[in-house]
């Protein structure tokens, strides 16, 4: 065992990770380091579900309005940066909470990940461009054609990772496989894992609820502003592509919306699917984590 522990709080978008890792941070008296590959980025807020201003000022965050949507960012580089963050909290605190929905994030925090090359940035912004334009069948069709080994094992629906390997194909001449060692390395804190889970029905009713809001809230005119950005990585994603679908005369906005709620439930099925491969994590109701989670840090009888 470890001097320091990190409590890694994951689940589906909506399940209610944000509220629940802020209340746990207020408890333990620390910081949270954020592990959402899409709320890092300032220009975004309303698509992304990011804290609101109140709770970004009831406890520090890190990742989260850290990076532009033009950074190159990747699961690599955010390993680097929650491993710094992580190290600056235990000067003072113990324990870290670390919460997310982005499988990989986690696993590269947890396990650490292979180090790609760098990327030639002509080739991501043509890729992003072609995809654009042509969907998710160009990238299929350029993957399935040119690297059938990575094709054969590939979640073939996940635009981010299909553009990601892409990218190294193109840009090394080889397939993503090829610089996957397997290797994990050992961290020198100890790591809890809570995910957080709901039934269906009522997970998908609040995401249906969620993305209402958010038109409400002015997520067309939000992504109306960042029209000119569309070819960027960060903003091939759930909530924006299809607004500029609407904006681009593609679609009418209610049905940008209910492909908005679609999508959104789509993307929370891909997230338990990848978290329930980790047997590490123990699943628990929002409401009963809390006391879970302090009795397994020893702050509370276990009686």
């Amino acid at each position: 065992m470890h001097k320091n522990t990190v409590i890694i709080v994951c689940g589906p978008t909506a399940v209610g990770k944000t509220s629940f890792a802020i209340e746990l941070a207020k408890t333990l008296q620390t910081d949270i380091i954020s592990s959402d590959s899409r709320q890092c980025f300032s220009e975004l807020n309303i698509g992304v579900a990011k804290p609101t201003i109140a709770e970004l000022q009831a406890v520090h965050h890190y990742f989260i309005n850290s990076h532009s949507i033009t950074d190159d960012l990747n699961a690599v580089v955010f390993e680097q940066y929650a491993l710094n963050a992580a190290s600056t909290i235990f000067l003072s605190n113990s324990v870290v909470v670390l919460v997310g929905g982005t499988g990989l994030y986690i696993k590269a925090f947890c396990q650490g990940l292979d180090n790609i090359p760098t990327i030639d940035p002509a080739i991501r912004k043509q890729i992003a461009e072609n995809y654009a334009q042509h969907g998710m069948e160009y990238l299929q069709f350029e993957l399935s054609t040119k690297d059938p080994d990575f094709w054969a094992v590939a979640e073939q629906q996940n635009p981010q990772r299909l553009m990601r390997a892409l990218e190294v194909l193109l840009s090394t001449g080889q397939s993503i496989i090829a610089f996957r060692s397997g290797i994990q390395h050992e961290r020198p804190f100890n790591i809890i894992k809570i995910g957080l889970e709901l039934p269906r029905e009522q997970l998908y009713q609040r995401i249906n609820e969620r993305v209402d809001v958010m038109i409400q809230q002015g997520l067309v005119d939000e992504v109306k502003s960042l029209h000119g950005h569309k070819h960027l990585n960060a903003l091939q994603t759930v909530g924006y592509s299809e607004i500029f679908d609407y904006l681009d005369d593609k679609i009418r906005l209610d049905e940008a919306i209910a492909h908005i709620k679609t999508n959104t439930r789509h993307y929370a099925k891909r997230q338990m699917t990848w978290f329930k491969k980790d047997n590490d994590i123990q699943w628990l109701h929002p409401e009963s984590a809390i006391e879970v989670v302090l009795r397994r840090l020893g702050l509370i009888s276990k009686m």
